[in-house]
């Protein structure tokens, strides 16, 4: 398949920065064939005509539980702690697997409307997920969410050998565009020999691990009594940060100034979902401080039970203007980096390092976003735009590996009707079945 954009307004991301006017972009198969002008004898199969539209990377969403879609509003105005143990644990009791594909799916839609080319996703019955994403053309890194306290306290009693299973079936998958990894929930759940075996099963399977870190005062005061360190250097300890691919940590809240040098060393990605931290009432991340010390830092929407949707133009606009709330200064978070953090950086903790830039040979992960509706007016700056203005409502097309999935309200992989019934028809039995505490969380 070959596709010309054309007359369009491009956002490259490169080096450069370049932002090219009245352009085109070349699509040829999965890949960029052209950037700024299409090579002369290019005879394409659809053409895009630019007008008022902007061409940018696709965002990739670095953390995020998508079948929680089926309990958005189930817990709300509730602490941390409460909401684990009174809703979110308690609601999951009454899962079932065929829910996680629908919930899954659901989760494809919204991001697909928000411009999000891929995932990477921590949740349980993974196998549902990877269905979901391989329907819907997206890209994922997917990883099974496993406690390690008893299979009595795991979804669907599965073993830690099948969660490692699922990595191996589900690696490149898809044409490449299902990644896999380990899911151990987090330090504070998940027992010191349990996620030693992780490391070990990390190694022989040569992927990395995605799991929650160092999100409370009380986590890091609990480590320090159970085990002298804190959770990250804890973590280090355990071989957590020494994998043969990335290793994604969600959030990083509380964290030392030795903390953040040892992230920094070991290259290891903190996912940053503020709007999470915003409705929990917990404590906003030292990002400037995180930033300074080099730490990989990269955007998430978080599960929708506590972000209560799935957009990361919303969660790049509250970083940039949290951060420059915070450290007092208007010049924090340049738009530019807040638009890589979503971009780039995601996909690159996610293992589709070529993504995030429009440049020949890479990926043809992209969106077009309109810029015709009265909230663009007047386009000063698109950048700006896209980063403090920009609404879902405003993507146009979506293209992954060089098909489009998403034409102008038009789901062109997923039914979005049948999945919409689905899924809400789920979510409404889960919350009226008898329901019991899994587990408990106790900092």
């Amino acid at each position: 398949m070959r596709t010309l954009i054309r007359d369009v307004m491009i956002i490259t991301l490169d080096e450069e920065e370049r932002i090219l006017h009245r352009a085109e972009i070349a699509i040829e198969g999965k890949t960029i064939l052209a950037v700024g002008q299409a090579p002369p004898g290019f005879t394409p199969d659809e053409i895009v005509e630019g007008g008022e539209l902007v061409a940018l990377p696709a965002f990739f969403n670095v953390h995020t539980h998508a079948a929680m879609t089926l309990e958005r509003g189930w817990a709300e105005d509730l602490p941390f702690e409460r909401w684990l143990n009174e809703k979110i644990w308690v609601a999951e009791s009454a899962l079932e697997e065929e829910d996680v594909y629908w919930g899954a799916a659901l989760a494809c839609c919204e991001m697909l409307r928000a411009g999000i080319a891929g995932f990477a996703d921590h949740y349980f019955w993974m196998d549902q997920v990877a269905r979901a994403v391989e329907e819907s053309g997206m890209k994922a890194l997917l990883a099974w969410c496993h406690f390690g306290i008893g299979t009595e306290h795991e979804l669907g009693h599965k073993t830690l050998e099948e969660t490692v299973a699922f990595v191996e079936r589900w690696k490149g998958a898809a044409g490449g565009r299902i990644r896999t990894t380990m899911g151990p929930h987090s330090l504070f759940m998940d027992p010191p020999d349990v996620l030693r075996r992780f490391v070990e099963e990390a190694h022989r399977t040569t992927v990395g691990a995605h799991f929650h870190l160092s999100e409370t005062h009380e986590q890091v005061e609990s480590s320090i009594a159970c085990y002298g360190v804190t959770p990250v250097a804890h973590a280090a300890s355990l071989g957590l940060l020494d994998l043969p691919e990335p290793t994604i940590v969600a959030h990083c809240n509380a964290v030392t100034e030795d903390d953040l040098a040892l992230l920094a060393e070991k290259g290891t990605w903190v996912a940053h979902t503020p709007k999470t931290y915003q409705k929990l009432a917990m404590e906003m991340p030292p990002v400037a401080q995180m930033l300074e010390h080099g730490v990989n830092l990269a955007l998430g929407t978080d599960g929708p039970a506590s972000n209560s949707d799935l957009n990361m133009l919303e969660v790049m606009r509250i970083t940039g203007l949290v951060q420059k709330d915070v450290q007092k200064t208007a010049e924090a978070m340049p738009r530019t980096l807040l638009l890589r953090l979503a971009t780039q950086a995601p996909a690159t903790a996610m293992g589709f390092g070529q993504s995030g830039v429009l440049a020949a040979s890479h990926p043809a992960d992209l969106i077009l976003l309109d810029t015709s509706a009265a909230h663009w007016i007047p386009r000063h700056d698109p950048v700006a735009g896209i980063v403090y203005t920009a609404h879902p409502g405003d993507v146009a097309y979506v293209w992954v590996d060089g098909r489009l999935l998403y034409r102008r309200g038009e789901y062109l992989t997923l039914d979005v009707e049948r999945i919409r019934w689905e899924a809400e028809r789920r979510a409404f039995r889960m919350a009226g079945t008898p329901m019991r505490q899994v587990r408990a969380y106790r900092g």
